[in-house]
């Protein structure tokens, strides 16, 4: 370990303050938190660094997807024996908006989700969760087929004008470059499933069409970005942090990908 001393509330929010974040601020974070260095208070006070730099009248938004709660015929990563699959959808709890963990979305976004005050969209598979001013405006709408588009959460951040934290990791993590992927004319559409827990208990499945998604470009979508300008980047305690107009990015984003993309096979 080569730091001289503990990052801190303190150091962090001024590395914060010093990147371009301020008060009032609508900004969606995405986060490495071992990236970061030895941090007193871990994770709790990272989340306290960032609320105390957008105070009361900012919000703090994360992803909180769920990539589990779906049909395990189409597991990959790893595949499951289909003779688990009818287990797998009868004994399925169903998305609970307080109860569902988020997954491969790192401690901080977790964190976030369970924070006293925190709100979190209905989607059952890539929901977002906010703390702060316009947390609620944030999440309150959230369609199905529509999961990562304008009438999304992402749309919600883009109307607002919001931004993009990337701490200690790169843009294939950054969830509003999905935005300019399903404003393209012709979008890819697939299929998905997801078991839905409902107020009084019980458990029921949805399904939904919406456009299909494929980060594999989304780094060199990035890069072009930065290498136009407006990516302020700098450190949030040892980790290289890059902070950004979301608005901006989508629509560089869009126009990126309807020049650039390859077309699937």
């Amino acid at each position: 370990m080569n730091q001289e001393s503990p990052h801190t509330v303190t150091s962090l929010a001024a590395d914060l303050r010093t990147l371009g974040l301020v008060v009032g601020d609508v900004v969606m974070v995405h986060s490495s938190l071992r990236s970061i260095g030895f941090v007193a208070g871990h994770v709790q006070a990272v989340v306290h660094a960032l609320l105390e730099v957008l105070g009361p009248e900012g919000t703090l938004v994360v992803p909180a997807h769920t990539s589990y709660n779906s049909d395990p015929a189409g597991w990959r990563n790893p595949p499951v024996p289909e003779s688990w699959w009818p287990v797998i959808r009868a004994e399925n709890p169903g998305y609970d908006r307080v109860l569902s963990p988020s997954r491969w979305m790192g401690a901080l976004a977790e964190s976030v989700r369970t924070w006293p005050g925190a709100v979190r969209s209905g989607h059952p598979q890539v929901s977002v969760a906010a703390v702060g001013a316009r947390a609620a405006e944030i999440v309150a709408e959230h369609p199905l087929a529509d999961e990562l588009g304008d009438g999304s959460p992402l749309g919600a951040v883009y109307r607002l004008d919001g931004k993009v934290l990337l701490i200690g990791c790169g843009h294939a993590n950054n969830t509003s470059l999905h935005l300019a992927e399903v404003r393209q004319d012709q979008p890819s559409m697939c299929d998905s499933a997801a078991a839905v827990r409902d107020a009084d208990g019980s458990v029921r499945w949805v399904t939904w069409s919406a456009p299909e998604t494929d980060i594999c470009d989304f780094d060199e979508v990035g890069a072009a970005f930065e290498a136009a300008g407006p990516v302020v980047v700098g450190r949030v305690g040892d980790a290289e942090s890059r902070l950004m107009s979301q608005r901006a990015l989508v629509d560089f984003g869009t126009a990126w990908i309807a020049e650039r993309r390859s077309p699937r096979l």
